[in-house]
């Protein structure tokens, strides 16, 4: 691609757990009601993961081949894989090699972003720059969380707020001025403990008195966090529009984290926007961290809030304390043509494949080291590595 470059979004999924956890039903574990929790956040209800079989690598997998499907990318042309979550698989092996695996991404690299709720437009940030700067094609960035993971279901004051799911977006080098034309990134650290998972890492390893005084769990001083919030969502929405040359008028949609009703109103008025310029979605998925916007942009798009030439702005705080915004000119024209079943069948079988070669490699490794066992082992398995090893340099 000759010329200056530009980062459009090309495809987008998301997926959720199928189970629901309304109010009413955590009004029979905590002290609490369906009035309280809606009055105070405007939630209603929450999908989380209710099996072993489900988690923040299955989640991120299934929105990931949505993705790939919308944008017609197939695994093999993406150069990078990024994974924004606060609740990884592991501490390593990273969850974006995990899902570089399974969808039989052989030519990408892949790691975990942790940014908090802002790591979503963190990870868009990184991936508009590399495409920028000629350092890849296609790159799938997503968002994916299984806070209920981490979740004390005793407080009331957070296990009322979190939810489960994922979302992702291809993004892909384009001739024409679109896509993710600025971003605006912050921290400040020293709001660190406002919200924050005390155990687990290496300044408090797991152990039998982290477990029992439930330092695994969120922990969330939620009066700082949201006059933080209601700063720091204006402040960010105002410095990406003047980065990327417009004006507050301009804007189409507005596409905030959800994690709390009042805060997107406080937004709105401070900003001086109508409210109906906020796309809003919280009250069936509650706070799905670093999966809200890229769920709530899918949302948007399928129900049509989202058209070919739209300004759109993404802004979202966390933990860290992190702030982040992007500004988005939208290039894709919605709704998009569906595929011709046989490229959509062609895409299937990949992904179908993408298992198989996964297995084929582990299996490789593991008749790999039976036959030629361990280096200086002096039995026949040794004997045959050191023949194998003339053999070669011949």
């Amino acid at each position: 691609m000759n010329g200056e470059r530009y980062a459009q979004i090309t495809g987008w999924g998301m997926a959720v757990p199928e189970k629901v956890l309304t109010n009413a039903d955590l009004a029979r574990v905590v002290d609490t009601s369906d009035e309280w929790i809606l009055s105070r956040t405007g939630i209603r209800e929450r999908h989380i993961v209710a099996s072993e079989k489900e988690s923040t690598a299955t989640l991120a997998l299934r929105t990931a081949r949505a993705a790939l499907l919308v944008a017609d990318v197939a695994p093999t042309q993406l150069d990078l894989v990024i994974v924004a979550t606060a609740t990884p698989e592991y501490a390593f092996p990273s969850t974006a090699s995990l899902v570089q695996d399974a969808l039989g991404a052989a030519n990408a690299g892949a790691f975990d972003l942790s940014a908090g709720c802002s790591g979503f437009i963190y990870a868009l940030s990184l991936a508009s720059n590399v495409i920028r700067g000629g350092g890849a094609e296609h790159v799938l960035v997503i968002g994916a969380e299984t806070l209920s993971r981490i979740t004390d279901w005793t407080d009331r004051n957070t296990c009322v707020l979190f939810g489960d799911g994922a979302g992702a977006v291809v993004v892909s080098a384009r001739p024409e001025r679109c896509g993710v034309l600025a971003s605006v990134l912050g921290s400040d650290g020293s709001g660190g403990d406002l919200l924050i998972l005390p155990a687990g890492g290496s300044h408090a390893p797991a152990s039998h008195e982290t477990i029992s005084n439930g330092g695994h769990f969120v922990k969330m001083n939620g009066r700082e966090v949201f006059r933080f919030a209601t700063t720091v969502i204006p402040k960010a929405t105002e410095a990406v529009i003047q980065k990327a040359g417009w004006v507050l008028t301009d804007l189409a949609l507005v596409i905030p984290h959800q994690a709390n009703n009042r805060i997107i109103e406080s937004a709105a008025r401070r900003l001086n926007l109508p409210l109906d310029r906020f796309f809003i979605n919280l009250d069936r998925y509650g706070n799905t961290s670093s999966a809200s916007i890229p769920i709530a942009l899918c949302e948007a798009i399928a129900e049509g809030r989202v058209k070919a030439g739209d300004r759109l702005v993404l802004v979202g705080f966390g933990a860290g304390l992190t702030w982040a915004a992007a500004a988005v000119e939208w290039g894709v024209p919605v709704p998009v043509k569906p595929q011709p079943w046989p490229r959509r069948w062609l895409a299937l079988l990949r992904f179908g494949l993408a298992a198989v070669r996964s297995l084929w490699l582990r299996g490789g490794r593991r008749v790999y080291n039976w036959l030629l066992g361990p280096v200086g082992k002096d039995d026949w398995r040794g004997k045959l590595r050191q023949w194998m090893g003339r053999w070669w340099k011949k």
